[in-house]
C-alpha cells in the first residue's frame, strides 16, 4: 500500500523533497489540469492517510537544516542566520499549503476521481485507519529486522 518514511528516513525525505521543490521539480506540464473537485478529493486522501504530516514541516525543516550547515561552516554567523531564518519562516509559512496542493495535483493526475473516492473511503474505514496507525510501526520493525539480517 502506501509507505510512510520511518523516523530515520524522514529527515532525508524532507531534505530531498525540499531540494526538488526548490529546483521546480514536481507537477509537470500535464495535458489537462485536474478539476478542483478531483484535487480536493486528492487532498482528502492525503490527509486521511496522514501523509500531510510529512509536508507540513518541510519548509521549516529545510530552513533549519540549511542554518545548521551554515553555522558549522562559520559559527560567527549565528545571530545573522537566526535573523534570516526567522524572516524565511515568516515569508514561507504558507508554502506548506502550496506543497500539499502540488502533491494533490500529482495524485489527481494519476488517479481518476472515482479511484480517489474509493481510496478515501478505504482510509476512512476502520481497516484504513488501522493501516495508517500501524504501518509506521510495521515499517520501523521491518527496517530493524532487515538491519539485523544484513549484519
Amino acid at each position: 500500500m502506501f509507505a510512510f518514511p520511518t523516523a530515520r528516513s524522514t529527515g532525508a525525505f524532507i531534505v530531498a523533497l525540499g531540494f526538488a521543490l526548490a529546483l521546480g521539480v514536481g507537477v509537470g506540464a500535464a495535458a489537462e489540469e485536474p478539476s478542483k473537485t478531483v484535487i480536493a478529493t486528492a487532498k482528502e486522501v492525503i490527509t486521511a492517510k496522514g501523509a500531510n504530516a510529512l509536508y507540513a514541516p518541510l519548509v521549516s525543516g529545510v530552513i533549519e537544516r540549511t542554518k545548521v550547515v551554515l553555522l558549522q561552516s562559520n559559527p560567527m554567523l549565528g545571530k545573522d542566520l537566526n535573523e534570516v531564518a526567522a524572516k524565511l519562516h515568516a515569508d514561507y509559512a504558507s508554502r506548506s499549503a502550496d506543497i500539499l496542493n502540488d502533491v494533490a495535483k500529482i495524485y489527481a493526475s494519476r488517479f481518476t476521481e472515482q479511484e480517489l473516492k474509493d481510496a478515501l473511503n478505504f482510509y476512512k474505514s476502520p481497516l484504513g485507519r488501522k493501516l495508517v496507525v500501524e504501518e509506521p510501526n510495521i515499517l520501523d520493525q521491518s527496517m530493524r529486522t532487515a538491519q539485523t539480517w544484513a549484519e
